[in-house]
Order: C-alpha cells, then sequence, then structure tokens
C-alpha cells in the first residue's frame, strides 16, 4: 500500500479558499474540485475559519480613540506647518536686513 504524499498549503491560501466559499454562488463541492481539494479538506478548513472567529475578542470602538487620533494628525500638521512659518520668517527676515 502506498502512502498518499499530504499536500500543505499556505494559510493565504486556506483563507482566500474560505472567503470564495462564503462569496461565490458556487456550491463548496464546486469550488473544492475547482481548487483541486477534496471536499471535507475545504469543509475543515471553513470550519476552522468561523471557530477562529469565534474565539477573537469582539473590540469595540471608541469614538474618543478616533478622535484622539484625529487631533493628534492634526497636532503634527500644524506643528510641521508652524515650523515651516518660521523658517520662512527668517529667511525674509534676512532679505530685508
Amino acid at each position: 500500500m502506498s502512502k498518499r504524499k499530504q499536500n500543505i498549503y499556505t494559510p493565504e491560501f486556506k483563507e482566500e479558499a474560505v472567503k470564495l466559499v462564503s462569496n461565490s454562488d458556487e456550491s463548496t463541492a464546486q469550488i473544492a474540485k475547482n481548487l483541486g481539494l477534496h471536499t471535507s479538506t475545504l469543509y475543515t478548513w471553513i470550519h476552522n475559519a468561523s471557530k477562529d472567529q469565534e474565539n477573537k475578542p469582539v473590540i469595540k470602538k471608541d469614538p474618543v480613540d478616533d478622535e484622539i487620533k484625529r487631533l493628534k494628525k492634526q497636532v503634527i500638521r500644524l506643528t510641521q506647518e508652524r515650523d515651516i512659518l518660521k523658517k520662512a520668517a527668517a529667511y525674509f527676515a534676512q532679505e530685508i536686513v
């Protein structure tokens, strides 16, 4: 009896295959056939992906965090503008003298 060589698929390939199943109108069996996979392999990947989604902590986005992020970006931009204006003022002050 000969042993079959076990195919090793990248996590990216598995993820894309699962996305294809969820976004396609085709049956899971047909998608598995198109990808050259055994149907049970694809079903296992789907099961594992759904388990991973359940185990991920739900992160609630606080609007205050978004506002803080926006304001930090604004502070950086305004600081850069101020520095540019300081240099421009110094440059023009030299020309006058």
